[in-house]
């Protein structure tokens, strides 16, 4: 753990609320899609139907931050596997830090590299595509995802945090880079069409896809799950 990590690490574990009810409660709010980005995805369906003179940059702009969603948590997802692997805070016993209790603990996470933060990466992409449409909105968007998404799960030792900063910073990136003049139509535009064209099956298609979104694609990966070991046996 580099230095950064383990002065704040240590700070949050030795100021962390003694109350087990409090705790429990940030437990819930972390493992809770409000908490998830589900607030984001409304804002996102907001924007979308918001009457404006600016309507079809507006969805310009939605189409290319749902993608950098989904980029940013591909790259978030690829990163964690490739790079050399990190054990989460929590689960480290070298650490000796008494991390609240109250996580609802994945056994997979004891096996997923805690760096960088697919949370991070994912949400902060998203809430800065609402920023760059509105500022304001956008603002508290920032302000959600990091005290609602990223702060409990540094706080319930999850994640250290620079895994969290790391990935906020590269999936602002991302939104910023997808959302530009020279690329933001080449990948709206298409679904754009497909939209005008078609819009009862694809507002179904994309509610189905932005609900997984949320959830992170968590029940896709378990159904692969299941058919790879029923295909194994």
């Amino acid at each position: 753990m580099n230095k950064f990590d383990a002065v704040i690490q240590t700070l949050i574990a030795r100021n962390a609320f003694t109350s087990p009810e409090i705790n429990r409660v940030i437990g819930a709010v972390e493992g809770l899609y409000l908490a998830k980005g589900l607030l984001l995805v409304a804002a996102l369906w907001w924007i979308w139907f918001q009457p404006s003179d600016r309507n079809r940059w507006q969805r310009e702009m939605v189409v290319a931050t749902v993608a950098a969603g989904l980029v940013a948590l591909a790259v978030g997802r690829a990163l964690a596997y490739f790079l050399p692997f990190r054990l989460r805070p929590r689960f480290d016993p070298q650490l000796n830090l008494p991390f609240p209790a109250g996580a609802k603990v994945d056994a997979v996470l004891r096996t997923w590299s805690s760096f960088p933060s697919d949370h991070a990466m994912l949400w902060m992409a998203v809430a800065m595509g609402i920023f760059l449409v509105r500022r304001r909105e956008g603002i508290a968007a920032l302000a959600y995802t990091a005290l609602l998404i990223c702060a409990p799960r540094v706080y319930l030792g999850l994640h250290y945090p620079t895994d969290v900063i790391v990935g906020a910073l590269l999936g602002i990136f991302i939104t910023y880079l997808l959302t530009r003049e020279s690329i933001r139509p080449v990948i709206a535009g298409p679904v754009l069409q497909l939209v005008d064209r078609y819009p009862g099956p694809c507002y179904a298609l994309a509610f189905i896809f932005l609900f997984e979104l949320v959830t992170q694609f968590d029940e896709i990966r378990l159904i692969v799950q299941y058919i790879t070991k029923a295909h194994g046996h």
